[in-house]
């Protein structure tokens, strides 16, 4: 199957949870809102628990390269830092499935796949990915938190971060990325009031810097 057909079965599978829980989606009606057979729909993800872990793959991948674009729009550290953590929030706030994945808190609406690996037979290279380790709440502070310290600290002529910066930098600069990235996590389980989490991550910082 194409690439674009498997992203207009997740699409059609992720409207589909937007109106209705995810035990009354039908693969049948998947299939057919993506204009395909209910059995390519089955020969592409293998079930409907492979539709789900696939459809959750895709929406961290989405949340992850919205990181990448975050921590790419400004030069400042901090600018940097606020703005993942306003996209953690606001995405989290739209995304029902992303908001799951950071907080680790599936409604009953939701499918709620393994996070743990399956055992795979499918010939198709993204399902064997998706049916592989998901990440959890921590993998993605780890995951966050590395690469904002990569992007801050620089390129450098080793494979490590940093250009010359020493390792008590490093560890330093982690923490405050560390930081950001729970905070924006309790700003997705308690959103702060309109504008409220860029000024939470500017005063953390500003304390942190101080202390």
């Amino acid at each position: 199957m194409m690439p674009a057909a498997r992203e207009s079965l997740l699409d059609a599978a992720y409207t589909a949870l937007a109106r209705r829980s995810w035990s009354a989606v039908r693969m049948v009606d998947v299939a057919a809102a993506a204009g395909v057979s209910r059995q390519t729909l089955y020969n592409e993800f293998g079930s409907k628990e492979g539709l789900a872990r696939a459809l959750v793959r895709r929406e961290a991948d989405g949340y992850l390269a919205g990181v990448e674009r975050a921590l790419a729009t400004h030069s400042d550290a901090r600018d940097r830092l606020t703005a993942t953590a306003e996209w953690t929030a606001a995405l989290a706030r739209d995304n029902a499935l992303v908001r799951a994945m950071l907080t680790g808190c599936w409604s009953e609406r939701l499918p709620s796949p393994t996070l743990s690996a399956v055992p795979s037979t499918s010939a198709v290279p993204a399902q064997r990915r998706a049916d592989g380790p998901l990440p959890s709440p921590g993998d993605f502070v780890a995951m966050v938190r590395d690469r904002a310290v990569v992007v801050i600290s620089g390129p450098g002529p080793g494979p490590g971060p940093g250009n010359g910066t020493s390792k008590a930098d490093l560890a330093d600069l982690a923490r405050s990325c560390e930081l950001v990235v729970r905070l924006a996590l309790s700003c997705v389980a308690a959103p702060p009031g309109e504008g409220g989490v860029a000024e939470l991550v500017r005063s953390a910082l500003q304390r942190q810097l101080a202390g």
